[in-house]
This record gives C-alpha cells, structure tokens and sequence, in this order.
C-alpha cells in the first residue's frame, strides 16, 4: 500500500496525453487491488462538476451507457452525490456487505448495463475530503472473474488522499498560458437526442481545439464530455443540489485551461441545451484555482482584491486587517501557487 501511495503522489506530474495517466495509475493499483479496467475522473472542486478524465481498459461504450443513469436515473452511486453519500466507496456486481445491503431498481440497471458490456463488477471510489470533491474513481473486473468485495474497498479508500494529491498536482501542472491564440467564447446547442443542433462560428472553433487530433485529449473525451455536462446540466435544473454544471479542465488537459457551462434552454431541462466554451479565466476560474492550490478563504478573498488590481493598503482597509497580515497572506498564496509575485498570480489565472 505504501508504494502504491507514493507512486501514485508522484504520477501527477506527467506530462502525460491522451489516456497514459489511467495506464499509470492502473499500474500503480493493481498490486493492491486487481482490475481490468479504469475510469478515473477529475471534477471542478468548485461546483463538483467532472472536468476532465482517462479511461484504461474501460470501454468508452460503457461510459456512454452509464452516464444517463447516473445523471438522470436511478444510479445508486453517481458523481451528483459525491458529496452527499455517507460512504465515499460503492460496489455494483460484487459481494460483501457493501454490495448486498441494498437491491434497489438502480442496482439491478447498473448490474444490467455492466453485464451487457463484458463486466461482472464495479468498484467506485468517490475522490471527497474537507475541501470539497476532487473526482471520482472506478474499478472494473471482467464478467466471470472474482467480483470485488469488501477487502477490495477498504484497501481501495486506503489510498484516497494519494489519489487526491494525484488530481491536484496533475491539475496545477504546466504554464498558465498556452502557446496558441485566444480564443472567444463559442456556443453549441445540444438536442434532446444528443445531437448538436447548431453552432456558431466560435463553437466550432473551440470543438476544433479540443478534437483529439491534436495530440492531447483521448479519442472518445468530446462525445463523452459533452454528454456528460449536458446531462449534468438537466440534473441541476430539476434538483438545484446537484453539482453545478461548470467544467473547468487544466491546462495539462488540453492545451489551455477551458471553461464549459451547460444552460438548458427550457425550464423543465428536457429540451436543448447550451454549451458556452470559454478561456477559464480570472473570477471564472478563482474559486477552481483556490480549491487546486489549496487556498485558504481569506487568501482566496486577497487574491480577488489582487484581481481587481488593488494595493494592499486598500485591500487591508477593505478586509479590516493591518497591512502586515495582507502582505502574510500574500505571500502564503505565492508559495501555494508556485509563484514569485503579482505578475506571475495575475498570468496564472489568465489575467
């Protein structure tokens, strides 16, 4: 368990593309807890949206087939309750107290859908701690082989705080800016059926920057992302505790750090939706880049005071705190975010 910690806590910094960090973290898990496959997914900590994510051994089909039961079905262990489900680790098709205690129409579809896609079960560990939720894991063992069980997730929730220090470091990793233009933001609208009904000349643009063609994102992300944050979007308007269907992916995701929100355009949520990509940028990206650099809430507040481009004398008057305790959290943000003044806090958050 140990080295699987420390490999795990080191992964982060890749660089790496496409789905090599699944493979990566797989590697690293096996030895604890055998699998076949993996889903390992990061989420804005500011809204519990998921962001960005890697597949190894995990069919991309399956993925598809169990997003709608988990945003809108009756999963009994979706990412819309990562925050609100007393046990942060799930068994769908396996054994052991965990899996039995309940046998709801839920699990009986989620068993359903993992036997019509080759696999006998699924162990989930949603990625949650003080701070908020950071992602969500997934385990799958082929059909016939052993199903997970209890052993399984006890050894699997041992190794949570590494896989969170994971998603942090691979998150805040890599140059603030990209190389390539600024890009303005672009709408797509998405049907009912899932289908894009329309895009202006922007959208098209940023689908183009996130085409797998590049290099970077892996070759399923797109259709599932989208899926995945209209269907979040529908969620969050028939049950406004959902997570807020914000995405914010790093810039060692994609290039750049991007920004997705999902508006339905009706008011049941059931018909199109809007998906506005943007640059994740300055108050839009303030809360995620705390959460990721581990940013107290008044150093958050100093760094909008820093955003908006005032001295610490008025940020002191502002807060009712002396000049000398701003300049102390001043400094603690730089060292948290790794970097060496103003300048470099103002370019990190693309200001």
């Amino acid at each position: 368990m140990d080295q699987a910690a420390r490999t795990l806590e080191a992964s982060g910094q890749g660089p790496f593309v496409q789905d090599e960090l699944a493979e990566y973290v797989s590697h690293a898990l096996y030895p604890c807890v055998a699998h076949d496959g993996l889903r390992l997914s990061g989420m804005n900590p500011a809204t519990g949206a998921v962001s960005f994510g890697f597949l190894h051994g995990f069919s991309p089909e399956l993925v598809k087939a169990q997003l709608y039961e988990s945003y809108l079905g009756a999963d009994p262990f979706s990412p819309v309750d990562v925050t609100r489900l007393a046990s942060p680790v799930g068994l769908l098709g396996g054994t052991g107290r965990l899996a039995s205690g309940r046998d709801t129409a839920g699990h009986r579809r989620a068993r359903g859908t993992l036997a019509a896609h080759g696999a006998g079960s699924e162990l989930r560990l949603l990625l949650r701690d003080a701070r908020g939720p950071w992602g969500l894991l997934a385990l799958l063992r082929d059909e016939g082989g052993r199903p997970f069980d209890r052993q399984d997730a006890e050894r699997l929730a041992r190794l949570s705080p590494s896989l969170i220090s994971l998603l942090r470091t691979y998150a805040t990793e890599g140059e603030p800016h990209p190389t390539r233009p600024y890009l303005p933001p672009g709408v797509v609208i998405v049907g009912p059926d899932g289908d894009v009904r329309s895009i202006t000349a922007e959208g098209r643009a940023w689908l183009e920057e996130i085409d797998p063609a590049r290099g970077l994102a892996p070759s399923w992300m797109p259709a599932v992302s989208m899926r995945e944050i209209v269907y979040a979007a529908r969620r969050h308007r028939i049950d406004p505790a959902a997570p807020s269907p914000l995405a914010c992916s790093p810039t060692t995701f994609l290039g750049r750090r991007i920004a997705v929100h999902a508006q339905p355009l009706d008011a049941d949520g059931i018909g199109d939706v809007a998906l506005v990509f943007q640059e994740a940028t300055g108050e839009l990206v303030l809360g995620t880049f705390a959460a990721w650099h581990g940013l107290t809430a008044r150093e958050r507040q100093i760094v909008q005071h820093l955003h908006r481009g005032e001295p610490p004398k008025r940020i002191a008057r502002a807060l009712d705190v002396s000049v000398h305790t701003v300049n102390s959290h001043v400094r603690a943000v730089f060292r948290k975010a790794g970097v060496s003044g103003r300048d470099e806090l103002l370019a990190a958050l693309g200001s």
